[in-house]
Parts: structure tokens; sequence; C-alpha cells
């Protein structure tokens, strides 16, 4: 058994809209929580009510702070607590969560994801392996933008092979740019949703941002340069090489 004080009206944010945030790190952790007032009550087993009391502890804490939550955010939050327990609340809420440009804020959904984006911070080459939609090109869009906003790099490249589905590139109307583009969507995507369009408009403009299909990358100088290649698995030879 734990016990926890909560600051004043903290307790209707913790438990969120009918008990909903509360039940939900109940069943992450096999704990039950009761309240009295601002006390609460902690039982379960040992090593779970240690988790539990953490993250509730940090929660007063930050709440003190000034610091708001939504019952989404604060789902997610108990999910990758719960799931690595090495993992803080307070870490969610002041390490992991950045805004890259000022438009919108990002936020791991998942510690694999998490640990993709620490994995960026940290080292000069890294590889994401995952089905499709867990966030690989997004997030990687997201550190590239970030990095340029903070002038750690002076430009963003953006790659990916132009696989053709049953048409050539060739057969598409418009000049090079305009035939790649369906090809590159899901980066344009990812930048659109992180910066202002004017603001995107003019880096691709300036060639600040550069957006290309890889089969032009040879020769290239990529100094000073955040780079992405996305789909990178369809790099490989069409055809098997001769030995």
């Amino acid at each position: 058994m734990k016990k926890i004080e909560l600051p004043p009206r903290a307790v209707e944010t913790l438990f969120g809209v009918h008990d909903q945030n509360i039940k939900y790190l109940e069943s992450l952790m096999d704990v039950r929580v009761d309240a009295r007032g601002q006390d609460l009550t902690l039982d379960g087993k040992a090593e779970d009510v240690e988790t539990a009391g953490r993250i509730l502890e940090d929660f007063a804490a930050l709440f003190r702070e000034g610091k708001t939550f939504t019952d989404k955010e604060l789902r997610e939050a108990f999910a990758q607590s719960a799931e690595d327990r090495s993992y803080s609340l307070r870490d969610y809420f002041t390490k992991a969560r950045f805004n890259p440009a000022g438009k919108k804020q990002v936020a791991p959904k998942s510690a694999n994801q998490r640990r993709y984006i620490e994995a960026i911070q940290s080292n000069d080459i890294v590889f994401g392996i995952g089905p499709a939609g867990t966030g690989k090109s997004y997030l990687a869009v997201a550190m590239a933008v970030q990095a340029l906003t903070l002038k750690q790099v002076s430009r963003i490249i953006l790659a990916r092979p132009a696989v053709e589905a049953g048409e050539r590139l060739g057969f598409l109307p418009g000049d090079l740019q305009e035939k790649v583009d369906p090809y590159l969507r899901p980066l344009y995507d990812a930048l659109f949703d992180l910066m202002d369009a004017e603001r995107v408009a003019k880096m691709l403009e300036k060639r600040i941002i550069e957006v290309a299909p890889l089969a032009f990358m040879r020769g290239r100088t990529l100094a000073d340069a955040f780079i992405i290649l996305d789909e990178a698995q369809n790099t490989t030879s069409e055809t098997p090489l001769l030995l």
C-alpha cells in the first residue's frame, strides 16, 4: 500500500471524465487507486504500486508547477510509463514532446516511437524499420524540421525511390517535379502538417528544403544537411547480379 497527496483540484484532472484516466492506469498496472479528498491510496503488487506511485508523484509535481493535461495526453503518458518502467511521466511531458516549427506539437505515441526519436537525436545514421503507418516518415520529417529551425543544419533533403506501379514516369504530365510529386506526396503531407504552407513553399523555392527522387541524387554534395531516404527498401536492385 502507498499513499500520495495531490495538490488542490488535481483529482478532477487525474481521474478524467467518468474516471476513465485512473481506470486506464489501474488496468495497465494491475493496481487499485482509491481517493479520499486529495489523498490517494494505492493497493496491488509491490512493484506495480511502486511504478504507479512514481507516475502519480510526477503528475502531482507537474500539476503544482502549472502544467496542464488533456485526458488523451495522460493516457498516452501512462501507457509509455507502464511499457518502459524506467521512463517517467516527467520525461514524457518535458523531454519527449517537441514543437518543430511552432505550428504543431509532436509527441511519441509509443515507447518504440520515443526510442526512434532518441536514436535520431544521438546518431548520424538511423534505420527505421516497421509496418506502414507507424510514424517512421512523419517523425523523421519532424526531427528534420526541428534541426533546421534550431539551425543545427542548413537544409533538408527528402529523397524517395520513385517505384512505378504500371506506369512510367515519362508518361506522366508536366516537368520533372510534377512527374515525381505523386511519389513524394507522403513527405509533402508531413511538411505541410508541421509548418505553414507559405513557409514550406518559400523554403522549397529557395532549395532550403529539397524533395527529390533517389535516381537524381547521384554525385550530390550533401554537406550540412538533414537527409531522409523514405521507402529505402525499394533501393535494392531490380534484377539479380550475375556472379
